[in-house]
């Protein structure tokens, strides 16, 4: 559906529904609105960013906690005085402070990868939970009371209905603040967490920045939803802030849909009016009270997890006729754009890039042994071998996924060993992959797109206030244009996933050239592409040569490769065995023995 309807509509129903509604319902949809700005972070966090965190709690009790000791205690340090004397100041605290332990956490934890990330959530979630229940400051379990009532240009909300409006306010700027960020340079990025960093990285995105920037705000907006919980309930203790709730801002998610944003809202409603209609009904139709709500809900949601593993909120969209789902083909490209700034080409014939004597061990493996290898600007080289020569081993440390034992690899001049595949796709080496590596669910130019991410400045802050919309208009331009060069124009708002391999093939290598390079490493671009596909992709990288660009392929399909390269270099046992001309390397006797049953 089209979110500016749903926006409208729900603040229209937001606008009457204190007026209408029992004091009872109101509470119900604070507690929504509440939870929902929790779930809204696990959207982020593990819905697109692909990271599962069992500790939000922990970070909503962060900030009713700050707010609970600054506006209650009596001796507050001197440096710490003024935030006593409104809770707006004790948000801005809470928020800092939240902040500060989502990075330490973050850094500590992030760099772990499957199932040891949600322990270590599960870890720190637990020992911030009973750090509040053991401080004497904060009233060890038996909580602090008598917090103030927030007041807002001189009304003081401290009723539930007052204080509803704030709630669902903060709720809505954390949707559009969620929603620009994700329609972004940056979303993008964040989206490719899930798809594969191997990927990410080797398009400039700075991975481990990206994960650190939506848990910290994943703890923001739970920090704020604490915030709102401490002073509409002027109390606080350490029961609501356990693993146990935890676990529920999962669910809430995974009821919802993890991946979508509305889903948040759907999940948290329905697991809250649920779980409150169970404890009503289940004790009359029994005729007996107990947690049967829990042995309910738990079935419930085991029962939805193998019918819409996805969630509730793209199942009801697919039900919804045609005529109310979003018209949006995905985002608009203004063709009109000023072009993005290119980097100088080295001059034609000059050196790009240089292998001198790399070898590679894997323990006692010699995958890479003394090769050496050139490549010259407006040049096409192709890399070639039978099956378990060395190749991907080789490619992989030019494009600075791996490093070598020992040798050195130069780019335009430059030792690149040890250093990231970022740092080196930042200086003009773009690449494909073998296998495809794409996000499915994005559209083709959103994928596109993000090959241009290094060529974009402007960072989080203006992405979550939509004030990058210049930037990011050059770059889905770039990307459109990338698009057409290489024959993929009509496609620009499919589905990447819908794509023939072929096509995801082209694609990749359009994903490549948005980021500018001076060197393209190609890995098996033809593979899966169909004759007349061959024959365009011949004619495209024939066009970049002559355009001065430098191009490494490697690739089985002997045919495609002798009738367009430059210089074919041959591999063996991780060995060069052989280099030169086409016409020369298929006269070569080590070239033909080696081939031998040896080629697919």
């Amino acid at each position: 559906m089209n979110p500016r309807y749903l926006v409208l509509a729900l603040i229209l129903l937001l606008g009457v529904a204190p007026l209408l509604l029992p004091p009872y319902y109101v509470t119900l949809l604070n507690y929504i609105g509440l939870y929902t700005l929790v779930v809204l972070g696990l959207v982020l966090l593990t819905g697109v960013g692909g990271m599962t965190s069992f500790g939000q709690a922990a970070f909503v009790g962060l900030g009713a906690y700050t707010s609970a000791w600054l506006t209650t205690s009596e001796q507050l340090p001197a440096w710490l005085a003024w935030a006593s004397t409104s809770p707006w100041l004790t948000l801005l605290v809470g928020v800092m402070l939240t902040a500060g332990v989502a990075l330490l956490l973050g850094a500590l934890t992030l760099k772990l990868s499957g199932h040891y990330l949600p322990l270590g959530t599960i870890a720190w979630g637990l020992s911030l939970y009973y750090l509040f229940g053991t401080l004497e400051s904060l009233g060890g379990h038996t909580g602090v009371s008598g917090l103030p009532s927030i007041s807002l240009f001189g009304l003081l909300l401290d009723k539930g209905e007052k204080i509803f409006y704030l709630i669902w306010a903060f709720l809505l700027m954390a949707i559009l603040i969620t929603q620009n960020l994700l329609n972004s340079r940056e979303g993008r990025a964040i989206r490719t967490l899930k798809g594969g960093q191997l990927m990410a990285e080797s398009m400039g995105i700075n991975t481990l920045r990206s994960k650190m920037v939506i848990f910290v705000i994943s703890a923001v907006f739970a920090a704020i939803s604490g915030w709102l919980y401490a002073h509409t309930q002027r109390f606080v203790n350490p029961t609501p802030f356990g693993l146990n709730m935890g676990i529920d801002y999962l669910f809430m998610a995974l009821i919802g849909g993890v991946s979508s944003v509305w889903g948040a809202l759907l999940g948290s409603s329905v697991l809250t009016l649920l779980k409150q209609w169970l404890q009503d009904w289940l004790p009359h139709l029994l005729g007996d009270s107990g947690n049967y709500e829990t042995i309910v809900f738990g079935l419930l949601i085991v029962l939805l997890m193998q019918r819409a593993p996805g969630g509730l909120w793209p199942l009801l969209v697919g039900w919804l006729p045609k005529r109310f789902k979003a018209r949006s083909r995905g985002p608009a490209v203004d063709a009109s754009a000023p072009p993005l700034p290119r980097r100088e080409q080295p001059q034609h014939g000059q050196q790009v890039l240089e292998a001198r004597h790399v070898s590679r061990h894997f323990g006692g493996l010699v995958a890479n042994n003394d090769m050496n290898l050139k490549i010259h600007s407006g040049e096409i080289l192709a890399l070639i071998g039978p099956n378990g020569a060395g190749k991907s081993t080789l490619f992989n440390q030019l494009s600075g996924v791996d490093t070598p034992t020992s040798g050195e690899v130069l780019f335009m001049g430059r030792k690149i060993n040890g250093l990231s595949s970022r740092h080196v796709a930042r200086m003009g080496l773009s690449r494909t992959f073998q296998h495809v590596k794409l996000l499915p669910e994005m559209s083709v130019l959103e994928n596109v797109a993000i090959g241009a991410h290094l060529r974009g400045h402007r960072g989080i802050l203006a992405a979550a206030l939509h004030l990058e919309r210049r930037e990011e208009a050059m770059l889905l331009n770039e990307a459109r244009l990338q698009l057409e060069r290489v024959g993929l124009g009509d496609c620009l708002h499919e589905q990447a996933g819908s794509l023939a391999l072929g096509q995801q093939r082209i694609l990749e290598i359009a994903r490549a050239l948005c980021a500018d390079p001076c060197l393209l490493l190609l890995d098996e671009p033809a593979a899966g592409l169909r004759l007349k596909e061959k024959q365009a992709l011949g004619i495209l990288l024939s066009r970049l040569r002559s355009e001065g660009m430098a191009i490494l392929l490697v690739e089985h399909d002997m045919d495609f490769v002798m009738g367009l390269v430059d210089r074919v270099v041959v591999m063996e046992f991780g060995q060069r065995i052989a280099q030169g001309l086409p016409e020369e390397v298929q006269k070569d006797p080590a070239v033909l023995e080696a081939y031998l049953g040896g080629m697919e």
